[in-house]
């Protein structure tokens, strides 16, 4: 049955010959998000408009980041007058996905709950699709009467602001969404089962909807994978063809994990190569400062420029043991190179754009995941991994497991920082020798925005089963 068949509920009919008939009139969906290429979301919205350009007319309206997330006063002014702007348009669609991810709409709380509230007000019809699903945070009494009865009042003051932060974003746009449901149909989409139960129970939300990220079809993929070579990467040019390329993804930061990689290559043959897609994310580059921590961690973890001499030194001052030398005997031994340095099998490949990304991530025999739990609800690079049919390797994270749930045996596990683990299973044959295609997958995201951004259907009317009418009663007896 075809999409438009699907969406007047049925198969067409044939018209009588000679009788023009005119197209049903495709709905109009509006699309709020950012457009920012730095930011994940832009990318996931790129890749809806590929797969619902069929169905819908599109709009996309662009969260302009630096008006909404501004600290001063006439920005933040200015970025509700854009919110507005979007209002006034948005108003005339037939339908809105908003793509939320609640930093994108500002960064104070107030400045986001206000302006999400404008934008459910002015949908006709709404789905909201949430990249971070809070939950409502408990109560912290026993933190915050520590803090105070020890005098430490800037600490209380954070503590109550960050429970008001994330019971408004929680418990506050939650209720806001009910209230909506009552006047117009409301959809809220999420990323995995868990925040859907959390969506219904918690919240009272009727029609919600979950499904894992989804960027690219078959015949993407199958492109991305035949373009794919070394040669696109200069860095990569004084490798051996049977160098083994392990590929970590996204912007350097400590939740990432990188590090349990680099120690897990101490454990590896030397064949095998770390490539890391990814640099410093622009909001982290900041006046005077010579190397960001986290690489200058990547670093260490790698022994880079190290001797062993910098690392007795080190232990030394740590640990308040003395040593002492033979000058002439081991002095030059301890000031070479690092036996352990990783080097020559250390690879920052630097942010890239949407297309090298991918192609980067195609040429990689393994996919490391290395992330450490902190809440989030979906992750981009594990999803494009999965559809471009690289063996992924993930930490046991929530995340990655409830993922996991929607691609069963796509994805192999270890436990978050056990680096020994992780190299025996880098080194390993792959856990899953074959993979099926993805059921969850382009074409069932876009039944889902279908579904979530259609009206819904007509509840079908009550019948009392215990009355029979005169009617019905001549029926059943034939007559």
């Amino acid at each position: 049955m075809a999409i438009e068949d699907l969406r007047r509920g049925g198969a067409a009919g044939r018209e009588p010959a000679g009788i023009a008939v005119l197209p049903p009139r495709r709905e109009r969906l509006a699309i709020v998000s950012t457009r920012n290429r730095l930011c994940g979301i832009a990318a996931y919205t790129a890749a809806l408009e590929r797969q619902l350009a069929d169905i819908f007319d599109l709009a996309v309206f662009d969260l302009d980041q630096y008006l909404l997330c501004s600290r001063r006063a006439r920005v933040r002014e200015l970025g509700d007058r854009h919110i507005k702007e979007i209002c006034r348009e948005i108003a005339k669609f037939d339908a809105v996905s908003l793509q939320l991810e609640f930093g994108t709409l500002g960064y104070s709380t107030r400045d986001i709950y206000r302006r999400f509230c404008w934008i459910v007000g002015a949908a006709r019809r709404l789905s909201v699709t949430f990249h971070s699903f809070k939950r409502p945070p408990a109560f912290p009494g026993a933190e915050l009467t520590k803090a105070v009865l020890s005098g430490r009042w800037q600490a209380a003051l954070d503590i109550h602001s960050n429970f008001v932060h994330d019971t408004r974003l929680s418990l506050g746009i939650g209720k806001r969404l009910r209230r909506a449901q009552r006047r117009k149909p409301v959809s809220v989409i999420v990323h995995n089962r868990h925040d859907r139960a959390d969506a219904v129970h918690l919240h009272g939300l009727q029609r919600v909807y979950d499904h894992p990220l989804a960027f690219l079809s078959p015949a993407e993929a199958e492109a991305i994978n035949n373009a794919a070579t070394r040669d696109r990467f200069p860095i990569l040019d004084r490798l051996s063809p049977d160098a083994v390329l392990i590929g970590v993804f996204g912007f350097l930061n400590n939740y990432k994990g990188f590090e349990s990689v680099i120690r897990a290559l101490h454990h590896l043959p030397k064949s095998y190569h770390l490539l890391i897609f990814g640099g410093t994310h622009p909001a982290e580059i900041l006046l005077n400062r010579p190397l960001h921590p986290y690489i200058a961690e990547l670093l260490q973890a790698g022994n880079v420029d190290a001797t062993l001499f910098d690392q007795i030194l080190a232990n030394s001052n740590r640990t308040g043991v003395s040593f002492s030398l033979d000058i002439q005997r081991q002095l030059g031994e301890l000031l070479a190179v690092h036996p352990r340095d990783l080097s020559d099998r250390l690879h920052f490949m630097g942010a890239l754009d949407d297309v090298d990304f991918l192609l980067g991530m195609a040429i990689c025999d393994v996919a490391v995941l290395p992330y450490l739990e902190v809440g989030q609800s979906s992750s981009g690079p594990i999803s494009l991994a999965v559809e471009l049919g690289r063996r992924v390797i993930a930490s046991r994270t929530h995340t990655f497991l409830q993922f996991a749930a929607y691609h069963p045996n796509a994805v192999e596990f270890f436990d978050i920082g056990n680096h020994l683990e992780l190299a025996e299973r880098i080194a390993s044959r792959p856990q899953y020798a074959e993979r099926a295609a993805p059921k969850y997958n382009v074409e069932t995201n876009k039944a889902i925005y279908l579904a979530a951004n259609s009206l819904p259907n007509p509840a079908p009317r009550p019948r009392r089963m215990d009355v029979v009418t005169p009617r019905e009663r001549v029926a059943a007896s034939g007559d």
